[in-house]
């Protein structure tokens, strides 16, 4: 869903169909479907302090950090100097509840309708939403595989993948459609990102003196369950569902080592990393350097 996040008590203005015009100082050729989101920035001081605008939502509950409402944009106006002297004149509400100067934009809503209350963080300009299953269906135009320096695809991870590969960024790979874990696990962070669910990336290897097999995996943690969030490693594809974050991490590990490892491993070189978001176009010694600087989890203490 496409998204607009605004300071309160902006957003409830709009839930409440009190104000059906949002002001920009940029330009929007978008047109369609419009979810509202309530930013968590606090009311500021100036709209505290104006007793007219405080009014409109006098004993409203404000609604930070949610998406509280659809709507239809419809049009963009560019605010002349009389545009703004006839909002003032005969639309007085609807006046004080932007900033109405000659340069800017008057985003025209309509057909607003409240929605079940969605928590999510919010972003600049219109932004995407998308819950656990939209993102999954997005993940099926992505093949696995890589690309090298020279921006060519392979989809066989062969000897000079360890010389040549590069960490794609999101926007890379949507181009691309295609991508190892390493790299499907930087898109599903992208499209994740407007969520709430305590999202965590993990890097497990096996340290040996030949191939050092790894994987890169995604969780987030929703209503008090655990989830693990799978597409690039096809026989487990799909939305994974736990009591814990022990107990995934214990099921990905046996899966790991039963099926990557084919049962023949040293639980000493056995290693699972939390990582934060990586710099994009690292080369393989860089990312693995950077996922070992994360933080390594023991199963045993947890």
């Amino acid at each position: 869903m496409k998204v607009l996040s605004l300071t309160e008590p902006f957003a409830t203005l709009i839930y409440e169909k009190k104000k059906l015009i949002e002001t920009r100082s940029w330009k929007t050729n978008y047109r369609g479907e419009l979810y509202i989101h309530a930013s968590l920035t606090k009311i500021s001081k100036k709209d505290l302090e104006d007793k007219e605008l405080m009014s409109l939502v006098d004993n409203k509950d404000m609604n930070f950090g949610n998406i509280i409402c659809k709507c239809n944009l419809v049009d963009c106006i560019y605010m002349t100097k009389e545009y703004v002297e006839e909002m003032k004149k005969n639309n007085y509400q609807e006046y004080i509840c932007g900033e109405y100067k000659e340069g800017r934009y008057a985003w025209i809503l309509d057909s607003i309708k409240p929605i079940k209350f969605i928590k999510a963080k919010g972003q600049l300009n219109i932004w995407d939403y998308y819950n656990e299953f939209e993102i999954m269906d997005l993940m099926e135009n992505i093949e696995y595989g890589w690309v090298d320096k020279q921006g060519i695809k392979h989809y066989v991870v062969d000897e000079s993948y360890s010389s040549n590969y590069i960490l794609q960024s999101p926007k890379e790979i949507i181009k691309n459609k295609v991508g190892v874990c390493w790299d499907q696990v930087e898109l599903e962070r992208y499209y994740f990102r407007g969520n709430t669910w305590n999202i965590k990336t993990y890097f497990i290897v096996h340290y040996d003196d030949d191939k050092c097999p790894t994987h890169t995996f995604l969780t987030f943690e929703k209503n008090n369950k655990y989830y693990w969030f799978e597409h690039s490693w096809e026989r487990f594809r799909g939305i994974h569902e736990y009591k814990t974050l022990k107990e995934l991490l214990l099921d990905i590990q046996d899966k790991f080592i039963k099926y990557e490892l084919n049962n023949n491993y040293n639980k000493n070189n056995l290693c699972i990393y939390n990582y934060k978001k990586p710099k994009y176009h690292l080369n393989v010694l860089e990312f693995y350097k950077h996922c070992e600087n994360g933080i390594n989890i023991s199963l045993e203490d947890m």
